[in-house]
């Protein structure tokens, strides 16, 4: 029912928003509103997520209604511009327009409140049907579930404790009173307190101490689960799949599988297309700048590191008298010799940079994502980097995470890549539309005032 309800109820009711008030105000229901109805689907299911009702941020539902805020927000400015830039708008009339922006998203909240209130409202452990749930390993992962069970009344679950043979003095995260005994202890526990689900958080290396437990639970009906020390790793979009029937778990892989591809490059299409539309007097005027100031040509073009590692052509405009591109390049540095006239302005401005927006409408780059680095650096850092490689599982981008935290220009020192690779890492983890958007606004925000660019 969540799944549903957050993946297609939201699409449905604006939708029947937009056809129940052209009754009122008498707009025929033509092929032209069937297609606003098609675009404001598709983008209320990319853009509203709802998960403001379910995780995390159940228990402060105003902060839930200001991200919703937002969401709707960018849903109406997507439409606007749809509208604006093929000419579709003047179809409709702006008064039922700007009533459907009104009543769409207020009809949502009800709807959201009603379903808070009548499926997820938590009655407190005294649940009749709440399954009493324990924890076999302290551990990280098992420390991380108990959490989330307690922090989420909606699951239905009832923590009732841990069960490892390590004693409290050993577990100093785990809350008082809540290691409930050995592993031994935990068949004779389960029958004498109705135990419904036992989740096995235990390593690999326990497999003995794991096969012994299966056996002496098995004259019960509680139901088992394998929670796998995932946190040995280090993940990049952890998840489970199955391949030609046999169930798989992915460790490391890109975050834009799927619905979030989709999503990541129809942004990166409609962003692209209306920055170029604004900036197209900038891009014509820093051109003829390049041009008359110094000899060569206007675009920079030098091989960078793709998608998955492929070699891509990244342009710039031109900053500098050389045009390095070979097993070794050196990094701009402060006062640069070998910058043009006008070299160190358009880097410290970034203007250097909008060309590549060309790149993101050709599918090499995307507007956010980690930085591509020269193929000569890339050699160089693979070899000095745990994890480096990683961030080439994804398309570079014009703007990145670790950019925006201090770390754009010159990595003189190895510490300054390995931050700025953390980042890139930390970056594919949590990957949303909103982050996207929040790394553009700072990048715009900074422009002017990044000590790092020279």
């Amino acid at each position: 029912m969540v799944s549903f309800f957050k993946l297609f109820l939201d699409p449905i009711l604006v939708v029947a928003c937009l056809y129940a008030l052209s009754v009122p105000f008498q707009i025929a229901t033509d092929g032209h509103e069937l297609l606003l109805a098609a675009f404001a689907f598709l983008l209320t299911a990319l853009l509203l997520d709802g998960v403001f009702l379910f995780v995390p941020g159940y228990s402060r539902p105003l902060l839930g209604v200001g991200r919703f805020s937002l969401e709707w927000l960018a849903v109406v400015v997507s439409l606007t511009l749809l509208g604006r830039l093929s000419g579709f708008d003047d179809y409709f009339y702006p008064p039922f327009i700007l009533t459907w922006f009104v009543v769409a998203p207020v009809s949502l909240l009800v709807t959201h409140a009603m379903f808070r209130w009548l499926v997820l409202r938590p009655d407190g452990d005294k649940r009749a049907d709440a399954k009493k749930v324990i924890i076999i390993g302290a551990n990280q992962p098992g420390l991380v579930l108990a959490k989330n069970m307690q922090e989420h009344p909606f699951l239905k679950m009832d923590f009732v404790g841990f069960f490892d043979d390590r004693t409290e003095d050993r577990l100093p995260n785990v809350q008082k009173g809540k290691l409930l005994g050995g592993l031994k202890e935990v068949n004779s526990y389960v029958k004498a307190h109705n135990i419904q689900q036992i989740y096995i958080s235990l390593p690999m290396t326990a497999q003995p101490r794991v096969v012994d437990l299966l056996e002496q639970l098995q004259d019960s009906t509680v139901s088992i689960y394998f929670v796998p020390d995932l946190f040995v790793f280090d993940l990049i979009n952890a998840r489970f799949d199955n391949v030609a029937g046999v169930p798989v778990v992915a460790i490391c892989e890109s975050p834009f599988l799927g619905m979030n591809g989709v999503v990541k490059r129809i942004t990166d299409i409609i962003l692209s297309l209306f920055i170029l539309s604004l900036i197209w007097p900038i891009l014509l005027a820093v051109a003829i700048a390049v041009k008359i100031t110094s000899k060569g040509p206007v675009f920079f073009k030098q091989r960078r590191y793709g998608e998955d590692g492929q070699s891509v052509l990244v342009y710039k405009f031109r900053s500098m008298k050389v045009m390095e591109d070979g097993d070794k390049v050196t990094q701009a540095t402060r006062n640069d010799s070998r910058l043009t006239p006008i070299g160190g302005f358009i880097r410290k401005t970034s203007l250097d940079e909008l060309p590549q927006f060309i790149n993101v409408l050709e599918g090499k780059m995307s507007i956010v994502g980690p930085r591509p680095h020269a193929n000569a650096h890339n050699e160089q850092y693979r070899q000095l980097i745990r994890g480096y490689m990683i961030r080439h599982k994804v398309r570079p981008g014009i703007t990145g995470w670790a950019q925006v935290n201090g770390y754009r220009g010159e990595t003189d020192t190895l510490e300054k890549m390995q931050r700025r690779v953390e980042y890139d890492l930390d970056y594919l983890r949590n990957w949303s539309v909103w982050l996207d958007v929040k790394i553009i606004w700072q990048t715009a925000t900074m422009m002017f005032r990044d000590r790092n660019a020279f």
